[in-house]
């Protein structure tokens, strides 16, 4: 009795149970669909961020590379590296401007705020690995090349850039005007002019080395070109150079009187030339440049650094207009 009794209750109960049972599993399963939904809803919204993170990364990296660039551009300062550019003298360009925007950059944030390391769009540190990695580049192309004309202009211009830049006894000599001109002079205007021709002569074309009437003309004019630019750059920075104790030598119109004669002695020239073709280039694009250069200067405003800075651009452009009328003068 007891048995079938107990096995009536279990009967009884057991529908209760099961429904009990099922109920616990089926809110169980919604349970697990919920946090399943909850998770796969984080998961989303991390991998969203993830992307979205990854893509603001990238968007910052691409907008800062074209700003790093414009920042090197800057730092190279292009004007002086146009001449050569094709040679392995731009490596010691790029070495010379460097290590001098290196030791100038308080002057810098006065003169030329908009150089990257006045401004601060590169470091101390990253200046001085661009300067060293140039010079190291620089050498390493003059000795690859066995040049002896090359790597000998490579080691002066290593020497002058340095000495012209560098803060310490016996150096630093852009505190003179004079041995800051004559940096610029030797180096622009005497050893590319010869070291390059030497090498061109010697390595290149294989021919003995003899003075030519075009390398003689090219030296002489530069020689004016040259003193013209080492004392013209003075101008815009009187103000930096000024309070830091560099000397300045802001003559306008010297600057200019001197160009006009270079060219007038350009043009007498080309006159003495025996081909007719040559000299009429020689004489009407030397006449060309001279009258551009003294309309320019008539509208001359010294007390203006903009213009100033923009009319010594257009002199480093005649500068090198120079050497498409050099080969004519024969």
């Amino acid at each position: 009795m007891q048995a079938s009794s107990a096995a009536a209750a279990w009967s009884a109960i057991k529908p209760a149970a099961q429904h009990t049972v099922q109920v616990q599993k089926g809110s169980i399963r919604r349970q697990r669909r919920q946090h399943s939904s909850v998770l796969q809803v984080r998961c989303y919204a991390i991998t969203g961020d993830q992307h979205e993170s990854i893509a603001t990364e990238f968007e910052e990296i691409f907008k800062e590379v074209p700003n790093k660039l414009g920042a090197f551009y800057r730092f190279c300062r292009p004007h002086t590296i146009f001449g050569t550019a094709l040679s392995s003298a731009l490596c010691m360009n790029i070495y010379v401007v460097g290590l001098n925007q290196l030791y100038d950059i308080q002057i810098d944030k006065v003169n030329k705020p908009r150089l990257p390391l006045a401004s601060g769009e590169f470091s101390v540190a990253t200046g001085a690995v661009l300067v060293l990695t140039s010079l190291i580049m620089s050498i390493a192309i003059g000795i690859r090349s066995k040049s002896a004309p090359l790597i000998c202009a490579l080691l002066i211009s290593f020497f002058l850039g340095s000495a012209y830049s560098v803060d310490a006894p016996l150096l630093r000599w852009k505190r003179n005007a004079f041995l800051a001109a004559s940096c610029i002079l030797f180096v622009r205007a005497v050893l590319v002019q010869l070291a390059f021709f030497a090498h061109m002569q010697q390595h290149v074309l294989k021919r003995p080395l003899a003075p030519t009437k075009s390398v003689v003309f090219a030296t002489l004019f530069m020689c004016c070109f040259s003193s013209v630019i080492a004392l013209f750059k003075d101008i815009p920075d009187i103000d930096g150079d000024r309070h830091f104790g560099v000397e300045s030598l802001s003559v306008y119109w010297l600057c200019i009187n001197i160009l006009l004669t270079a060219y007038g002695a350009a043009i007498l020239a080309g006159a003495s030339s025996t081909n007719l073709c040559r000299m009429i280039i020689t004489v009407f694009g030397h006449g060309l440049l001279a009258f551009a250069l003294w309309q320019r200067a008539q509208h001359c405003d010294v007390e203006n650094k903009a213009w100033i800075t923009s009319f010594y651009m257009f002199i480093w452009k005649l500068f090198y207009a120079e050497y498409f009328l050099i080969p004519f003068v024969q």
